[in-house]
């Protein structure tokens, strides 16, 4: 970590610390260029999404995202550690005027494997049901499309073999596994043709979550249900108590902190090039881990202080502000 920050700090000095991690304000393509090949374990971020109608933190249209984001994917690449991961969540977007939907997604995704080398580990998707209506025009105006609340996440990697351990993700077994573990379940072979033997009731602690992942605190549905009211609410909250305005598309803790734990572990280094309101750095943090966040938006990056504030002696602020424009 020194080694990073260390070349980061000749560019600039970060905006703020913590015992673990560190912030810091500027073109995320800047930074990336500065740091050392094969140092990060994991790069998670929710970067500025291709939509078709532009919005304050900064995206693309769909027609030029894919090739704005592979100079940041062979930066990404240039700087994992062979074993590491690069995890990116991507909302969709429609065609302008049409009801029936970009590509951008699959495109980009094709163009990092074949042209930047990266592997796709595994694709995740990531539901908020608090997402609101959109575009207004097909689904509330027409009535032609449904509520589009899931985005697809890439799980991209260096290597064929990234560092991952499911079992540090582990979710509580449901009553009917309970039930099934404590009465025994007798080998056959079911009539999809899998054989069930009877390691099938070995008590792992736990179930493996699947990649259409449901709330992390629950057991029985099975989407990753991750809205941003309850993880972001004392964000929100000092961000208002400040008259500072929180950043409009915040990336839910919770999500950050399943990734964290599966692909990572203590100590490793973890990176956000799009910190926004730096959830990933709060999570990171939260989870021993060391971090470094981007962001370009000097009001997002100050209001994200907030997360480290709450938990005053976990987090140790060394700098609160650096090179800001007056403290919070």
């Amino acid at each position: 970590m020194q080694n990073i920050t260390k070349a980061l700090n000749k560019f600039n000095a970060p905006y703020y610390e913590t015992t673990n991690g560190v912030a810091y304000l500027g073109d995320s393509l800047d930074y990336l260029k500065l740091i050392p090949d094969n140092s990060v374990n994991l790069i998670l971020t929710s970067p500025p999404f291709a939509l078709t109608s532009q919005k304050e933190y900064g995206n693309k249209s769909s027609i030029d995202y894919v090739d704005w984001f592979l100079d940041f994917g062979k930066e990404f690449y240039r700087i994992l550690k062979p074993d590491g991961s690069f995890v990116v969540d991507l909302g969709g977007a429609y065609l302008p005027g049409f009801p029936v939907r970009s590509l951008y997604q699959y495109e980009l995704l094709i163009r990092l494997v074949k042209e930047v080398n990266f592997h796709l580990a595994q694709e995740f998707f990531h539901y908020n049901p608090a997402r609101l209506p959109a575009p207004a025009e097909w689904v509330n105006v027409r009535r032609i499309r449904v509520k589009d609340s899931v985005n697809l996440v890439w799980w991209l990697s260096k290597t064929e073999y990234p560092k991952a351990d499911n079992r540090k993700v582990l979710r509580p077994y449901s009553d009917a596994m309970k039930q099934l573990l404590k009465k025994g379940y007798k080998a056959k072979m079911r009539p999809s043709g899998h054989n069930i033997t009877n390691k099938f009731n070995k008590e792992n602690e736990g179930s493996i979550p699947p990649n259409i992942l449901d709330n992390l605190e629950e057991e029985t549905s099975n989407v990753l249900e991750l809205g941003n009211n309850e993880s972001n609410s004392k964000y929100m909250m000092k961000c208002k108590e400040a008259g500072i305005k929180p950043h409009p598309a915040k990336f839910p803790i919770r999500f950050a902190d399943f990734f964290i734990k599966f692909l990572t572990e203590e100590t490793d280094i973890v990176l956000d090039p799009f910190a926004g309101s730096n959830t990933t750095g709060f999570a990171a943090q939260s989870n021993s881990r060391h971090w470094i966040s981007f962001e370009k938006d000097e009001l997002y990056l100050k209001g994200s202080l907030f997360r480290f504030q709450e938990e005053p002696s976990i987090f140790d602020l060394k700098t609160p502000i650096l090179n800001g424009n007056g403290s919070i």
